[in-house]
């Protein structure tokens, strides 16, 4: 570590030079603390303060492949290689919430809020007010299930006010999660929990011309290499390598255009988010709290099932020996006969009296019956405490949203399907009366057993000629009951497990006659829910919400279009190579000073887009060592029409002897730059370098834009070279030789920089120390 003078004369102040165990492949500074999460090659996550104190460490088992906090810093999202989306909570790392909404690796991902408060007619701030609460206590958690451990069910099921955070999205500002796979998908979900637009690349049709002709473009075969969203939510620009043929609407045919295998600017119109976010928040806020509560439901009804199962087995593993004896006996009788038998005051057969007295006996029957009662009691805990709570809620939640798709003006646009909806709360209703019917029939069921067990102690006294004086009462009539509905048959079990067999319960011609009457009454048309088990009825349910949300899905993904598309450079004509190479990009989005009186009601310019990368010295024969920035992209082809262009760009070479490792831009139109010698020894001093450059100052050229969009744009910039020297730029030399990532938090202005020999070095980038906060 330098002196304390030379920290004086050198523009960035080295804060930290730790030793890290493993190397590291991602890092991203916590957008509002002063928290730095770092996934390591061994795919561990750790969260450190900025003095270097460690939080937590998390290893979830598989690949991490991409990371991004949420817009609030509150949660992380991390991305695996089988295409799990984890959000964990950055006070302790534990699992939220974990979603599967790709099939391939997540390979990017970008959370953007919306940059501008809803306010109303007086200039209050405006929030979406969820009514559950006022007539509803807190939603039920998910149940515990007997040997899972915490988040295995994709859910957190710790009492922490985390995942109330989560889900409470009416104290959220709108905001979307954008997550790419590397089969070139890019998926869209509000809050990070829940879907609302889906697209592939592969199939986005691209225009070719700047004159509207028909010719149309497709890309194929294409990487994501960075996905960034506008902080109006308007546009989407993506950075992707592959090949581009083109596909004539004609006639249909389709060739590789030529020369188009390279990296290519998408630019998407991602209106719709700006436009309905307060339509989109509504839905959302019901929506995402609708499917923790079928989650809710789901778990309730396996933790149940498998507690009566268990209770079950434990009767039938010791009854089932009553019919050995009897056939042991040569008898021709069932069980329930003889205990009939045995009721009807008849002489008691030597297999009933073997098997109350020797098999079974006093304590056998008491520790049976307080195995049965208690699994009643737990079910029935289970049903009040958890299944009914979150069948009561989603039954009130839907209602809201039927409402809201009877506003068919501001909803339909979205998507929200008013026959979809009512379908929805027509099969919430039934579940609630589903549920009501369970209760019913397990409390009848335990009663029984609970009388059946009266019985046979009573009978066990009497044969063993003991006083019985001190026991329970039984009633006669119940028992024949059980033994005739019950001994052999488990309704509850019926109602709770879905089997390959359907099974009907048996209704009486009176009440389905009753039941097609009050449908003349209106609220609904199912004249059949009192057929189905309860599991049965949860499944109709679950798949009516999911037709019910996958229609706003559907119609939000249509509405994403591919507006622009800019070829940056070639590159080789191998997918797999160009897939596997890495190049230094970095997109952000700055306020654009010239628009910043623009209505906050409209969707406009009011943000400039920064695209910088690295230029590959393979792609131009007279472009060597250079880094691009372009900059007004994502408008370019709105302004074409109005008769001018926005896009505008230039070329930095690189100090002699340096390359650039990454790169990241900065807080007010800054880029900054990690380099390595060239030739750089291992044990060679100064080796890396960082350097700091105002972006918006560097002299930029506009970029014309031909008739077609196929041609490589950056050889007119070759004769404007901006060329970088150390001596004259805000820069630092590094003791170490640097490798790729670039940690850079705009908020702190702080950055984070790694070494190849398992070293990260913490710099402060501002002139004024004081504004980094030392955590404690």
């Amino acid at each position: 570590m330098e002196t304390d003078e030379s920290s004086r004369m050198l523009p960035f102040q080295l804060q930290f030079d730790k030793p890290l165990a493993s190397q590291v492949k991602i890092a991203e500074w916590n957008p509002e603390k002063d928290l730095l999460a770092m996934v390591t090659d061994d795919s561990k996550i750790m969260l450190h303060r900025f003095n270097w104190q460690r939080l937590w460490t998390i290893t979830p088992g598989k690949c991490i492949t991409s990371l991004c906090w949420r817009p609030d810093g509150k949660a992380i999202a991390v991305g695996l290689d089988d295409g799990t989306l984890s959000l964990h909570d950055v006070e302790n790392g534990k699992l939220l919430r974990s979603l599967k909404s790709h099939c391939a690796a997540i390979i990017c991902l970008n959370w953007e809020e919306d940059s501008q408060l809803i306010t109303d007619e007086y200039g209050h701030t405006s929030k979406y007010e969820d009514r559950t609460s006022r007539f509803f206590p807190p939603a039920p958690r998910v149940p515990r299930m007997p040997g899972l451990v915490s988040g295995d069910n994709g859910f957190m099921d710790d009492s922490e006010d985390s995942f109330q955070d989560l889900s409470n999205s009416s104290q959220q500002r709108f905001n979307i999660l954008c997550s790419a796979d590397k089969d070139g998908n890019i998926c869209f979900s509000i809050f990070g929990i829940f879907p609302i637009g889906k697209i592939n690349i592969h199939n986005l049709t691209i225009p070719t011309s700047l004159d509207g002709a028909k010719t149309t473009n497709r890309v194929l075969n294409a990487y994501i290499h960075k996905v960034a969203l506008s902080k109006d939510l308007c546009h989407l620009i993506v950075m992707c390598s592959g090949d581009l043929v083109e596909v004539g609407d004609d006639l249909g045919e389709s060739h590789m255009a030529g020369n188009e295998h390279g990296l290519h600017s998408l630019a998407l119109n991602t209106a719709i988010f700006w436009n309905r976010k307060n339509e989109l928040h509504q839905v959302a806020q019901q929506a995402s709290n609708i499917e923790d509560l079928i989650e809710v439901v789901r778990t309730s009804l396996s933790v149940m099932c498998r507690q009566w199962s268990d209770a079950m087995n434990t009767f039938q593993e010791k009854f089932s020996s009553l019919s050995s004896l009897i056939i042991n006996h040569g008898l021709d009788s069932s069980p329930q006969e003889e205990f009939l038998s045995l009721l009807g005051g008849a002489r008691t057969s030597p297999p009933i009296h073997q098997f109350l007295v020797n098999t079974l006996g006093e304590v056998g029957v008491k520790r049976i019956s307080k195995v049965l009662s208690g699994a009643g009691k737990e079910l029935q805990r289970i049903v009040l405490d958890h299944l009914q709570p979150a069948v009561e809620v989603i039954g009130f939640r839907i209602g809201e949203l039927r409402g809201l798709s009877r506003w068919r003006a501001r909803y339909h646009g979205i998507g929200l399907n008013e026959s979809l909806i009512n379908n929805a709360t027509e099969k919430a209703g039934m579940l609630l009366v589903q549920v009501e019917r369970f209760m019913r029939i397990l409390s009848s069921v335990v009663q029984q057993y609970s009388n059946f067990f009266n019985w046979l102690l009573k009978c066990i006294k009497l044969l063993m000629s003991e006083p019985s004086d001190q026991l329970l009462p039984y009633n006669s009539e119940l028992v024949i009951i059980f033994l005739k509905f019950l001994y052999e048959q488990d309704p509850v079990k019926q109602l709770l497990e879905i089997s390959e067999t359907e099974y009907e319960v048996e209704i009486d011609l009176e009440t389905m006659q009753r039941v097609r009457e009050l449908v003349h009454f209106g609220g609904f048309t199912d004249t059949e829910y009192l057929r189905r088990t309860l599991a049965k009825e949860f499944q109709l349910m679950e798949l009516s919400f999911k037709e019910a949300f996958q229609m706003p899905f559907t119609t939000i993904s249509r509405k994403i279009l591919c507006e622009d598309r800019l070829p940056l450079f070639p590159l080789p004509s191998s997918p797999k190579a160009s897939s596997s190479m890495r190049i230094p990009t970095s997109v952000s989005y700055y306020e654009d000073s010239s628009r910043a009186s623009v209505s906050s009601h409209t969707c406009q310019n009011q943000f400039i887009d920064y695209i910088s990368f690295q230029v590959p010295n393979e792609c131009f024969s007279d472009i060597v060592n250079c880094i691009c920035i372009v900059r007004g992209f994502m408008h370019d082809s709105h302004c074409l029409k109005q008769g001018y262009g926005s896009l505008e760009a230039v070329l930095l070479r690189v100090p002699v002897d340096y390359q650039c490792v990454d790169l990241s831009l900065y807080k007010d139109s800054q880029i900054v730059l990690l380099l390595n010698k060239a030739t750089n020894t291992s044990d060679s001093a100064g080796d890396g370098c960082m350097m700091i450059l105002q972006a918006s100052d560097l002299p930029y050229v506009s970029i014309s834009r031909s008739a077609y969009k196929d041609v490589w744009k950056l050889p007119e910039l070759k004769d404007s070279v901006t060329y970088l020297q150390i001596g004259d730029e805000k820069a630092r030399t590094i003791p170490h030789s640097v490798v790729a990532p670039l940690a850079v938090s705009a908020s702190r202005g702080v950055a984070c920089v790694f070494a190849a020999r398992k070293r990260a070095l913490v710099y402060i980038l501002e002139e004024d120390e004081d504004e980094v906060s030392d955590a404690e």
